[in-house]
């Protein structure tokens, strides 16, 4: 499975992002890692010092999705700027399967 307008790849199924329990908010390109993080925050009983690996190679997956919206962001910016155009951008959320 593939998301539009990103570079990474859906690793994680649905099928083991509802196995895992998930939520729903946390379901991106970056469930391949909470997935072994969660399990791992669980037998250490959330410990903070414990399951470092899983953790940072996470939000660190986490903060290139966010720098590649921003860059995304900036294009649609620049591309507006150049068709001159006055009205404000308006992004819209897409419904869920609606």
């Amino acid at each position: 499975m593939e998301v539009e307008g990103s570079s990474k790849k859906m690793i994680a199924t649905q099928e083991e992002m509802v196995e895992a329990k998930v939520p729903l908010a946390y379901r991106d390109q970056c469930a391949h890692l909470l997935i072994p993080l969660n399990k791992c925050r669980q037998a250490e009983l959330y410990l903070p010092w414990k399951c470092h690996n899983e953790r940072h190679s996470y939000e660190k997956c986490e903060y290139e999705l966010v720098m590649e919206r921003m860059l995304q962001m900036q294009k649609i910016r620049q591309e507006q700027q150049k068709s001159n155009a006055k009205q404000p951008l308006i992004l819209l959320p897409k419904p869920a399967n609606a």
